[in-house]
């Protein structure tokens, strides 16, 4: 069998359930990169980039011909998002390391945000929420609040991510907890178990962010606020 083709068609079985094998590969990729970018390794983005590409088939379900046979333009759509602000946040981390001629470790030093760029997050969250509940009020949605709400999140976690700050753990945090229930009902039952999973993982992630902000920076800890 063509290897495509089968990445397109192959599924789980469970009775009468079906699940892709592309929504569980897409995930574990998600997964990967998340432990990538705890790490604070450039490899992350990358690994990222291929695990959304792999579930914008998956939720765009009425397109790809996916089991569910929906499709959530919020979760759709931030893998568009996704792959952009993941090219941008690669090129970031990849310069941090550049300018430090650093081969291996972290590329970047966690920061708490500032109040303004706190503020400039909370503002962001609240219009792009907006904005997406009304655009998905005329595309159509499986859940439109949540849906926008889900996608705003996750494009200034992953912008903040690039940015390097502490606090994007905490946007994902919020994100999670709306995502989980969506996808839930929606039958995506193998990315729910991510986000469940991915909730968890993401207050150790904050932790560990935390800590090392606390701690004096090395010299295999470039400053992020330099790259552009």
């Amino acid at each position: 069998m063509d290897p495509l083709h089968w990445l397109f068609t192959a599924e789980i079985r469970f009775g009468d359930q079906a699940i892709l094998w592309r929504e569980v590969l897409g995930n574990l990729f998600g997964l990967a990169s998340a432990l990538g970018g705890m790490r604070r390794r450039v490899w992350a983005w990358p690994i990222g980039i291929v695990g959304n590409v792999l579930l914008f088939t998956v939720f765009l379900g009425a397109v790809f011909d996916t089991p569910q046979d929906k499709t959530l333009w919020g979760q759709a759509g931030r893998q568009i998002f996704f792959v952009a602000v993941s090219l941008w946040g690669w090129h970031r981390w990849r310069q941090a390391k550049l300018r430090r001629g650093i081969e291996s470790g972290p590329a970047i030093r966690p920061r708490w945000a500032t109040w303004g760029e706190r503020l400039q997050l909370v503002l962001l969250y609240a219009a792009g929420t907006a904005v997406f509940w009304w655009l998905f009020g005329i595309i159509g949605s499986y859940g439109r609040l949540t849906e926008a709400w889900i996608l705003t999140g996750s494009i200034l976690a992953t912008y903040g991510m690039a940015r390097g700050w502490v606090e994007f753990w905490l946007i994902w945090i919020a994100v999670d907890a709306v995502g989980v229930p969506t996808l839930i009902n929606a039958g995506f039952y193998p990315s729910a178990a991510l986000y469940a999973f991915y909730g968890a993982f993401c207050v150790a992630g904050f932790i560990a962010w935390w800590r090392v902000e606390r701690t004096p920076a090395g010299p295999a800890e470039p400053d992020l606020a330099e790259a552009r």
